[in-house]
Formats: C-alpha cells, sequence, structure tokens
C-alpha cells in the first residue's frame, strides 16, 4: 500500500493561482471583445425588459 505525499498533489497555492489567471484571462477576452464591437447584451436584461414593457402596457389597459 502506498500513500500519496505532498509531491503527488497540485500545491494550494498553485491551484488558487490558475485559477486567477484563468479569470483574469477571461475578463480580458471579453473586454478585447466588447472593444471589437462583439457585446451582447445579457439575457437577464432582455427578460427584464420584456417584463417591464409587458407589465406597463397591462398597467394602461387595466388601469386606464
Amino acid at each position: 500500500m502506498t500513500t500519496s505525499g505532498p509531491s503527488d498533489r497540485p500545491q494550494r497555492g498553485t491551484e488558487r493561482q490558475s485559477f486567477l489567471e484563468r479569470r483574469r484571462e477571461k475578463i480580458r477576452a471579453e473586454i478585447e471583445r466588447n472593444r471589437r464591437g462583439e457585446y451582447t447584451v445579457p439575457t437577464w436584461v432582455l427578460a427584464l425588459a420584456l417584463v417591464l414593457i409587458v407589465g406597463g402596457w397591462l398597467a394602461l389597459i387595466f388601469l386606464a
């Protein structure tokens, strides 16, 4: 039976660092896409706008 020593597992600090590096790279890529004009509106913003429009329309119908 063999036991795994600390050298067999990735270090916790390097795991955290690679997570932060991946996160920073995602943010950089998104900023570059936005600067090129490839931005999109998040789905939740579109859904909220739709709810507000329909709610306002219904309010005009029922409260008028």
